[in-house]
């Protein structure tokens, strides 16, 4: 648990940082300040030493507390060799080689990257870009959380506009935000993964797409538009969709009850990604079902293990430790002063295995 001062500290620090309070803004007086924290004199003082010493604060005798200029110094330290990288997830899945491909080009130019995980968390992801607006950075590559969902840190990301940070997303982006990205095509991908399925004879395909981020929402309107150019079978789509602070129990058993139901089960489930579509396949299994011979599975990102599986996983490529590398060059390309800066989308590549079968 943090000390009652640090609670102090970084409350005021992220109503700085946030811009609650904007540079040479009178700051609240300690009794104030105790009265709102109810805490000590001396808890308050210690707070506000810390920020002193942070720059974030500055003291006029007999004038008060304001709000010291702290982008001044962010900015003298941007010659700083250090790219910060902010990710909704590290260790699994496919953020290994993304995270790979930012690191190998970012040592090519003779810097380190500061690393932080969101764990797809709008909370999280506030506390991640208050510690790097506080770090001393060079550029910064960012995943965004939630990203269909818009984004509860407008404040900051106006805060690295202000100064001047050079700013890449990755995956996907806030379209309510003026910042360049690197990102697939998921739209077009998941058009061409349900005109495949169609092609082979399915008619009865289901879609699952998780939805708060944008990925899976733009994958949702591929295979909407795909049904929306068979029209004759549009009334045999269906779909599943789900968030990530869903209980994926209840996902499942949802999944389950159209898959036991005879008379319309699907003969193609379209997954929102290889992870899923794993679990997907485990589940056909459990209910005496083969995949391809009963039901067809496609997934979305060709994770490692989905050619390793049996049967191997259907997928859509995904240019992971590639569009790692692109983002770093797109970001050092800003530190070096190119205005020319154009966003990167990856056109979709179909990788067909023996997880699908024509009907």
């Amino acid at each position: 648990m943090k000390n009652k001062y640090e609670i102090v500290r970084d409350g005021l620090k992220e109503e700085i940082l946030s811009g609650r309070y904007a540079i040479n803004d009178k700051m609240p007086t300690e009794s104030e300040l105790m009265e709102k924290y109810q805490v000590s004199r001396y808890t308050v003082r210690r707070a506000i030493g810390d920020l002193e010493v942070e720059h974030y604060i500055y003291r006029i005798q007999g004038g008060g507390m304001f709000v010291d200029d702290w982008q001044k110094y962010v900015n003298k330290s941007i010659k700083s060799k250090m790219i910060g990288l902010i990710t909704t997830h590290i260790a699994g899945y496919i953020f290994p080689n993304i995270i790979t491909g930012i690191d190998r080009y970012t040592s090519s130019e003779g810097y380190s990257i500061l690393l932080s995980n969101t764990q797809n968390d709008p909370e999280k992801e506030r506390k991640s870009i208050e510690k790097m607006l506080e770090s001393d950075l060079s550029g910064l590559i960012i995943e965004p959380t939630q990203s269909a969902l818009g984004t509860i840190n407008a404040d900051l990301y106006k805060k690295i506009k202000e100064i001047k940070l050079p700013t890449v997303f990755i995956n996907s982006h806030y379209t309510e935000l003026d910042f360049p990205y690197v990102e697939m095509n998921d739209y077009e991908a998941e058009l061409q993964v349900t005109n495949k399925l169609l092609e082979l004879g399915h008619k009865r395909i289901l879609g699952i797409f998780k939805i708060d981020d944008i990925q899976g929402v733009h994958r949702m309107k591929g295979f909407i538009k795909a049904y929306q150019d068979h029209t004759d079978l549009v009334f045999l789509s269906q779909m599943v969709m789900y968030q990530s602070s869903d209980n994926m129990r209840s996902v499942f058993t949802r999944i389950e009850g159209i898959l036991n139901n005879l008379s319309d089960r699907p003969t193609a489930i379209i997954c929102y990604n290889d992870q899923l579509a794993i679990q997907i396949i485990d589940l056909i299994r459990s209910l005496g079902l083969k995949v391809p011979e009963d039901v067809s599975v496609f997934g979305f990102d060709n994770y490692q293990l989905s050619k390793y599986i049996a049967p191997h996983l259907s997928t859509v490529e995904h240019p992971k430790e590639k569009l790692g590398r692109d983002a770093a060059k797109m970001v050092f390309d800003m530190i070096k002063g190119n205005k020319k800066i154009e966003n990167k989308i990856y056109e979709p590549e179909l990788i067909l295995r023996e997880s699908i079968k024509r009907i």
